[in-house]
């Protein structure tokens, strides 16, 4: 991917990405067995309900992470990602869209390379936040 330019983007600007739309079980599960974490709140349906009082199973917070990383890095490109960092705000439940918006804060010099600093924010289809965090990328001149 070729990198943003500077005359791209302005402060404010937002980009939105959707990345999921009605998450499954199966991908909750899928991403368990990738990820090697079995925790039985996003895999066992009675002990999330029964035993923990949950009203289901839910995504890992790492798996939103991955999908808000995987939306930051189609729109800047991968190799121009310098940082990156999320907090986790609410749970992803099964049936969930997500959309990953992210907004131009500044662009500022970085040791030579001009960079673009980004507000992301992760949100469900009712609007419902569930990872807050930023980016910063490498822009072209």
């Amino acid at each position: 991917m070729t990198a943003l330019r500077a005359g791209e983007l302005a402060v404010g600007q937002t980009f939105e990405t959707v990345v999921v739309t009605d998450l499954k079980r199966t991908q909750i599960v899928q991403y368990a067995g990738a990820s090697g974490d079995y925790n039985p709140l996003h895999t066992d349906e009675i002990y999330t309900t029964k035993i923990a009082g949950y009203p289901s199973v839910f995504a890992h917070g790492m798996l939103t992470m991955g999908l808000t990383g995987q939306a930051i890095a189609g729109l800047v490109g991968a190799e121009n990602l310098l940082r990156f960092g999320v907090r986790f705000t609410a749970q992803v439940w099964p049936g969930d869209t997500l959309t990953v918006r992210g907004s131009v804060v500044r662009t500022f010099a970085d040791d030579g390379a001009l960079v673009a600093e980004f507000s992301l924010s992760t949100v469900t289809a009712d609007g419902r936040e569930v990872v807050s965090g930023y980016a910063h990328a490498r822009l072209a001149g």
